[in-house]
């Protein structure tokens, strides 16, 4: 344990010269869904393969057909065959920053400082998603390795650049090196606390299904003096579909839809309504008075544990200025089906597809965009060892018991590291839900940052136990 203090107590003297190394990180504009910024990450590849290379350990950038991704290996001159073996996973690659005009300092300029309420905060684009989570794990193994000499445990890293643009060179990447990547369990830092001071892991993921559909009446557009009446109006038909996807309790009607989706377990159920959670608040905060989903559900089950039908974006016929009377001859809109437990996104997609045809009537005509796709939901036993031993370790640096949470959002990373390498993944991460990822004015607190590295120490140590 002193060796444990000594680490903790080196982040503590250090933290000013932590932040102004990850602030040389947050200056690369490492956008990778713009291939302008292609050097950027390239720069920021190598950054991060310099950083693990001065921590001792064998890193490389391994190019794909895309960004690059970053590959370390660590392991203690003491390891054995019984040393626990991890990866860590996080990415250098960031969202575009636009709008510029709404940041209240420049995005690849960071800075330290305090806000309205006297928060001390890290301003710029990365700072929480993800460049300031992954450092978090990178300055906790330096500490580690320059009180005690090394790691108690062996250490793989894997930090790709292409996460915010869709991941696309991921799973050839990991098929390719599956021998290499696989370890005992995969740690994700992506991912938030329960509130400022309260520690969590998130052990349950809804997944994600998407397609884009088209519906066509006529065969071009028409005057709705002349053809208004006996014309089929695509955006009529659409709307009708839209409507019917879901019934009047917000239960989702699509035949099938339901199947694999099971009841929450009563434990997890109970301690999800022992948190302080405010259904009143959390959909004021947004100017909404009543939750709109299934009826019987709090707020949070509906969020975590159930899935859903959205429609993202309708259009169709005349948008611009003023009046033009026309009936369209197309009308078109995006879906997205968030999933729980063992909903098969190619499942659910092609059943919404057989609901969507069978509403259509007379001139109607329904077609997919073809490119509809997803990944599956991940939850993750709770009793697993390494989400028990992280949870304590995160319980002895906040002095909070650690909440198991979900999560409503999709990280198809934690299933392509159990389909793919077979093994599961702990997300721990630090990051706040007022940290603006992906807007202007991302911010990662200090007390987030500061906490997450000392969080990793305790979790390194107790792992190696």
């Amino acid at each position: 344990m002193s060796n444990v203090n000594a680490a903790l107590a080196d982040i503590d003297q250090s933290l000013d010269g932590i932040i102004e190394r990850l602030f040389s990180f947050l200056r690369i504009p490492s956008i990778s869904a713009d291939p302008a910024y292609a050097g950027d990450c390239e720069k920021a590849a190598q950054w991060i393969c310099n950083e693990l290379s001065a921590i001792g350990c064998e890193a490389s950038v391994r190019p794909t057909p895309g960004r690059p991704m970053v590959v370390g290996h660590y392991t203690p001159p003491d390891a054995t065959a019984k040393t626990p073996h991890v990866l860590f996973y996080g990415h250098y690659d960031v969202q575009p920053a636009d709008p510029l005009e709404l940041w209240h300092t420049p995005p690849f300029e960071p800075v330290r400082k305090k806000n309205k309420k006297g928060v001390d905060q890290l301003v710029g684009r990365g700072t929480a998603d993800d460049k300031g989570q992954l450092m978090t794990f990178v300055e906790a193994a330096r500490a580690m390795i320059k009180v005690d000499g090394k790691l108690p445990i062996k250490a793989t890293f894997l930090i790709e650049g292409e996460e915010e643009s869709g991941s696309p060179s991921l799973v050839p990447f990991l098929e390719a090196n599956r021998k290499e990547l696989a370890c005992d369990a995969a740690f994700v830092c992506d991912s938030n606390m329960w509130d400022v001071k309260t520690p969590a892991i998130t052990t349950r993921l809804r997944g994600l299904a998407h397609e884009e559909v088209t519906v066509t009446g006529p065969s071009i557009d028409l005057h709705s003096g002349m053809f208004g009446g006996p014309a089929m109006n695509p955006i009529r038909a659409l709307s009708g579909m839209i409507a019917a996807i879901h019934d009047k309790k917000g239960k989702v009607t699509i035949p099938g839809f339901y199947v694999g989706v099971s009841e929450l377990p009563a434990p997890v159920k109970k301690q999800w309504r022992s948190l302080k959670f405010s259904d009143r608040k959390f959909l004021g905060d947004v100017g909404l008075k009543t939750a709109a989903g299934e009826k019987g559900y709090s707020v949070l089950e509906q969020i975590w544990s159930r899935p859903t039908a959205e429609v993202n974006g309708i259009w169709g016929g005349y948008t611009g200025a003023g009046t033009k009377t026309v009936i369209p001859s197309q009308a078109h809109a995006k879906f997205t089906f968030r999933l729980v437990g063992k909903q098969d996104p190619k499942k659910v997609i092609k059943a919404f597809q057989t609901f969507a045809r069978k509403q259509m009537k007379g001139d109607a005509k329904i077609t997919f965009s073809g490119k509809g796709g997803g990944s599956p939901a991940s939850t993750i036993d709770e009793k697993n060892p390494f989400i028990r031993k992280s949870a304590a370790a995160l319980k002895a640096e906040f002095r909070r018991e650690t909440v198991m949470m979900g999560g409503g959002g999709s990280i198809p990373i934690v299933r392509y590291f159990k389909d793919i390498l077979g093994m599961d993944s702990v997300l721990v991460g630090f990051g706040l839900d007022d940290d603006a990822i992906h807007s202007p004015n991302e911010k990662y607190n200090v007390s987030s940052f500061h906490h997450g590295m000392r969080s990793w120490v305790r979790i390194i140590a107790e792992l190696g136990k």
